[in-house]
């Protein structure tokens, strides 16, 4: 009846096993990678996956990411580029361009980003930096402090 549950697990079926910097961590260079990868330390350098890149709470990065999906809860300045979905919380700060065919923002996180979404076909929406028809958002005009979505 349960002998589904049974069967070994082949965790490199898709990409491998995740990868994690933790807490106190600091990395300077590239990665490379199939597997996911979770970043709770600093990071200056790029990353590069076919699959997930989460950014924890207390991580950071500085660089170059290009990944499928990527899920945000703490910083990153530098170029993002997501064939899928990113989705950032409400503790994120994100500076510099980013390029997605999905965004979600959570109320309260800090945006201040040139953004070019793609279309399905993956075609970007205004791939001339000088028109009015692509979406590029540097949200927030305060002169005071960061921009936060709402």
């Amino acid at each position: 009846m349960f002998s589904d549950n049974k069967k070994p697990r082949n965790m490199n079926e898709i990409g491998g096993q995740p990868n994690r910097i933790e807490k106190n961590t600091k990395i300077k260079g590239d990665i490379v990678s199939e597997a996911d990868f979770r970043i709770d330390g600093k990071l200056d350098g790029n990353v590069k996956t076919s699959g997930k890149v989460v950014i924890g709470k207390d991580g950071y990065i500085h660089g170059k990411v290009e990944c499928v999906n990527a899920d945000i809860e703490g910083s990153f300045n530098g170029e993002l580029l997501v064939s899928d979905l990113l989705s950032l919380k409400s503790s994120a700060v994100i500076e510099g361009t980013v390029a997605v065919t999905k965004l979600a923002v959570e109320p309260g996180a800090t945006f201040n980003a040139s953004c070019t979404m793609k279309g399905k076909g993956g075609t970007s929406v205004g791939s001339n930096s000088n028109s009015s028809g692509g979406f590029k958002s540097s949200l927030g005009s305060n002169v005071n402090g960061p921009a936060k979505a709402s």
